[in-house]
């Protein structure tokens, strides 16, 4: 590591007194993407907003490195933001604690929630952190993590554990509550959270329950900004840009997006000042950019990836595939959107793949493909069905889902690890004699597509028609007839 952090060259660091800071907020799941989104909103915030916000980062899971490496460096870390013209740098500043439960223990982490300026309680925990049925968006009370903590609750494993300790602790000594804010790639995130922290507490305690509903706000938010998983040559891009070897140095692209429901129970950061728009109804935003956007990466990370492309830049560069993307967007997945939205979609679409072709964000297909299982019902099934109530016929739609089926098969067959948290399902389909039958067994799986794979015959039929075509065909054939 050449030198300390405050060595590196930045284009742009913000200059207020990091001593002002105390952890109003606390945020679970120091991951990439937090770290090139929230964070830089809330450090830009912290610039221009005479109220500052520190932010105490936990991590439940994973190897302590990362926190470890953030620690060294005084909770500063680099953001290296490019397009396919400029690279800027920036250090964020807004961090002033962190912790590893693994290491440091979940009491720690608990202490800190029920700390009393604690106001805010964020997340970006991945679909499956949330520990809910895809299906019903229900607690999942099969799920090992959520078994533990109802029967250990003084030790949480998740975080939905962690904030309903804290938040009966908070209740019992009088202290008022917190917001619970998420900002995962889910539709309304924030009614799912509530749904899942309170039927958690419930069965706990009927009242905790009770009193969380009462008095806890769970804001929905739609998060916007491309921030591939970290490679060792994106570590050395980011040390060719600052100067500085950064173990939580993230690369990203320019374009950011944040849109927040103003419903906080005990004040908020003015992110509206650093470019977040605070609006009453996230769900037309999110709606379209969970299907515009994360549907058509779905798309990609499938499909692309059986072409043999390892980055969706890649992909862009493919005409046919580039035309077919385009057509995803406008003709099927926008037209999915309520017909209220005073969007452009035309020229989202095209903005959309004007980002997607950024060869400076180096996006892999395979970690878009990741836990396919919790992202196809919002990014797929759910525009498929929307389509087939306004008798809008899907073309692109069902590729999705099939190219999903045979990227699983490819993984499989290649001894390749399956990241999904129904892989041994999709192991049991895949190794089966009867091959033919492997795209049925697929539709079979109620958590994926609840009923609607077995008795939607219209939904049936063009999923296996598209899975036919490209196990017959091959995939450069498939996307060809798509165009």
């Amino acid at each position: 590591m050449s030198g300390t952090i405050l060595s590196g060259n930045f284009d742009e660091v913000t200059t207020y007194n990091r001593d002002d800071l105390n952890s109003n907020l606390v945020h679970i799941g120091f991951g990439a993407f937090h770290r090139g989104h929230q964070a830089v909103y809330n450090d830009l915030t912290n610039q221009v907003s005479e109220e500052k916000w520190g932010i105490c980062e936990i991590n439940m899971f994973g190897s302590p490195a990362l926190i470890n490496g953030l620690q060294a460096q005084d909770n500063l870390f680099s953001v290296v933001e490019t397009s396919k013209s400029e690279v800027k740098t920036r250090l964020v500043r807004t961090i002033n604690e962190s912790m590893h439960t693994p290491v440091d223990g979940i009491q720690r982490a608990i202490d800190k929630l029920v700390e009393p300026q604690v106001s805010i309680v964020s997340m970006t925990i991945t679909e499956k952190g949330y520990c809910a049925d895809p299906q019903s968006r229900k607690l999942d009370n099969t799920n090992p993590l959520i078994v533990h903590d109802l029967e250990n609750s003084s030790t949480p494993q998740s975080a939905i554990g962690l904030i309903c300790e804290a938040l009966r602790i908070r209740k019992n000594k009088g202290l008022p509550p917190f917001s619970v804010m998420s900002c995962d790639n889910i539709p309304e995130n924030g009614i799912l959270t509530k749904n899942v922290v309170i039927e958690f507490a419930s069965q706990l305690d009927e009242s905790l329950g009770q009193w969380i509903e009462s008095k806890v706000t769970f804001p929905s938010t739609m998060v916007d900004r491309i921030v591939p998983a970290m490679t060792e040559d994106q570590f050395e891009e980011v040390e060719r840009q600052t100067g500085y070897r950064d173990p939580c140095g993230i690369v990203c692209e320019d374009f950011r997006q944040w849109v927040v429901e103003d419903n906080f129970v005990a004040g908020r950061p003015d992110w509206d000042k650093a470019g977040a728009m605070l609006v009453e109804d996230v769900l037309p935003y999110e709606e379209m950019k969970l299907r515009m956007l994360n549907g058509s990466h779905s798309f990609l990370a499938y499909n692309g990836s059986l072409a043999g492309y390892e980055y969706i830049y890649q992909c862009m560069e493919d005409e046919q595939l580039r035309k077919v993307t385009h057509k995803l967007m406008v003709e099927e997945q926008g037209r999915s959107l309520s017909p209220d939205l005073d969007v452009n979609l035309n020229e989202y679409a095209d903005l959309l793949i004007e980002r997607f072709s950024n060869p400076n964000v180096k996006h892999k297909t395979a970690q878009i493909a990741m836990d396919g299982s919790q992202k196809l019902p919002q990014r797929a099934i759910d525009p498929f069905l929307t389509l087939q109530q306004r008798s809008i016929e899907s073309k692109v739609q069902p590729a999705i889902v099939a190219g999903w089926m045979h990227y699983l098969i490819q993984l499989q067959e290649s001894n390749q690890e399956i990241y999904d948290p129904l892989a041994d399902s999709f192991k049991e389909i895949i190794a089966a004699e009867n091959k033919q039958n492997r795209a049925n067994e697929f539709l079979n799986l109620e958590a994926v597509f609840g009923a609607h794979g077995k008795e939607n015959n219209q939904f049936i039929d063009q999923v296996i028609s598209k899975y036919n075509e490209i196990n017959n065909d091959g995939i450069k054939s498939t996307i060809a007839n798509l165009v």
